[in-house]
């Protein structure tokens, strides 16, 4: 699958690349997310945690909408390391919102860790998991990367 062509960005398909720490998830995002740039899209690339932080904090000060908007103005949105950190069940809600007001109208990258029939954990809640995953996996490419971790190359051929 080609992702540099932009085809995925013109039908507001997802893309969730799924593997272990190390294995080269956001490096390949990044260089998704500069191509598209390169291209005049709009782009942005954001960690979960910061993400869900920023719309907790939002809500706390009324401007949740807003936000949700700012982020769902974007051609392509990155989310980059979902489950390396529990969300609150409260939190798993804002995080839906934005990936509800997305769905079919923009495109959405996500990097994670965590199979998807264990969602319901690091969402806390298997309603709004299911949920999330129903609307990021109806239009998406799904990549699987296998292999040890990049960073821990040099610690595996000394073990061996």
């Amino acid at each position: 699958m080609d992702f540099l062509n932009h085809r995925l960005l013109a039908n507001k398909k997802n893309i969730v690349f799924l593997g272990s720490s190390g294995v080269g998830k956001t490096h390949l995002v990044t260089s998704i997310g500069i191509s598209v740039a390169k291209k005049w899209m709009s782009t942005y690339f954001i960690k979960c945690n910061d993400l869900i932080m920023q719309l907790k904090k939002a809500k706390l000060e009324n401007r949740l909408d807003n936000h949700l908007k700012h982020f769902s103005s974007y051609s392509l949105l990155i989310i980059d390391e979902l489950g390396y950190l529990p969300i609150e069940k409260e939190d798993s809600k804002l995080f839906f919102q934005l990936i509800d007001k997305r769905y079919e109208n923009k495109s959405t990258i996500i990097t994670t860790n965590i199979n998807f029939n264990n969602w319901d954990e690091v969402f806390m809640d298997p309603v709004i998991a299911n949920a999330i995953l129903d609307r990021v996996l109806h239009h998406a490419h799904v990549v699987h990367i296998t292999g040890k971790s990049y960073r821990l190359k040099d610690y595996y051929e000394d073990s061996d």
